[in-house]
């Protein structure tokens, strides 16, 4: 049971944490989907944060994203609960990046506030992601945040 499988297991680990982020992602946004393919996010997005903490090159930022993906994934899936857990530990592991990191940090934690009903928070993590959004240099990567920062705040 212990001998080494015929396969790289570090090209096995970099194809499945990019593969079950971005199979994830599409399943995010998918408008309608069944629980079947909220189980299959839900299924996903931890496969592919178990595979990033496998490679030799993982961080922080990778983390950070992986934890982000889950935290809004059990957003979606209204688990107010797990929503900030992940997006908690998201911001641990933004400590230190760039703005736009901490900045998706706060959004995650803002928008796992609407689901607890915590409206202190969930304006607290709104300003400080407005904050640091104004600090990403990136026109894209802003007008991204900006737009889930609306829909946070249901615009």
């Amino acid at each position: 049971m212990n001998a080494a499988p015929p396969i790289d297991l570090g090209t096995a680990h970099r194809y499945f944490s990019a593969h079950c982020f971005n199979k994830a992602w599409t399943l995010i946004e998918t408008a309608e989907r069944m629980p079947k393919d909220d189980q299959e996010m839900l299924t996903l997005s931890f496969a592919s944060l178990w595979h990033w903490m496998q490679r030799e090159d993982c961080s922080r930022r990778n983390l950070s994203i992986a934890y982000w993906q889950l935290a809004r994934v059990f957003a979606l899936l209204r688990d107010g609960a797990n929503a900030t857990r992940y997006g908690e530990m998201c911001l641990e592991q933004s400590a230190g990046e760039p703005p736009f990191f901490l900045a998706y940090a706060h959004e995650a934690l803002a928008r796992a506030a609407t689901l607890t009903g915590d409206s202190s928070r969930v304006a607290r993590h709104l300003a400080e992601a407005g904050r640091l959004a104004r600090l990403v240099d990136n026109a894209e990567d802003r007008a991204m945040l900006d737009k889930d920062l609306l829909s946070v705040r249901g615009q």
